[in-house]
């Protein structure tokens, strides 16, 4: 891969580039293969077909009213069996998990455009204002107007992110 970055021929750049995803891919693999279940955390979720099937629906929908039923449906799997498995995987439970990526959608969205609060909220899922700040308040450590205060901070929002 050196070799092929200092040479400077015709495709050696693209060469390196793909040894280099080749060799995160495969780091990726190993990892997950050594964790055999007795890890926590996202890399794990994304191997578990079923946790990861939810996980994307979170994502792809933030504002949906998901309940746990519904994420297990999407699942495959019984309410119970999929709440104990998300759980162990991930560390907090499925709410919990989509309540902080909600609040991470809309910190991003409240410091980099002019959306209201309002907006904001309903665009991750909250149909009332004061829930919603209530809700940002308890993950990100500020209620939004405090936090859009921080706009003129770019640090601002690297450090609340780094208390999740």
């Amino acid at each position: 891969m050196l070799a092929e970055m200092r040479e400077s021929e015709p495709g050696g750049l693209l060469l390196a580039q793909q040894n280099a995803y080749t060799m995160l891919v495969l780091a990726l693999r190993t990892y997950l293969a050594e964790a055999q279940g007795s890890e926590v955390g996202w890399l794990v979720a994304l191997a578990d077909r079923q946790i990861a099937g939810a996980i994307a629906s979170m994502h792809e929908h933030p504002a949906h009213d998901w309940t746990v039923q519904a994420l297990a449906e999407t699942a495959g799997m019984s309410r119970t069996t999929f709440a104990e498995r998300f759980r162990r995987i991930m560390g907090a439970s499925p709410i919990a998990y989509l309540t902080r990526c909600r609040m991470l959608l809309a910190a991003d969205r409240l410091m980099y455009t002019q959306d209201s609060i309002s907006v904001v909220a309903e665009s991750v899922g909250y149909e009332s204002e004061s829930a919603f700040s209530a809700a940002f308040k308890r993950t990100m450590g500020a209620v939004p107007r405090e936090y859009c205060a921080g706009r003129q901070d770019p640090g601002a929002d690297m450090a609340s992110r780094r208390r999740l």
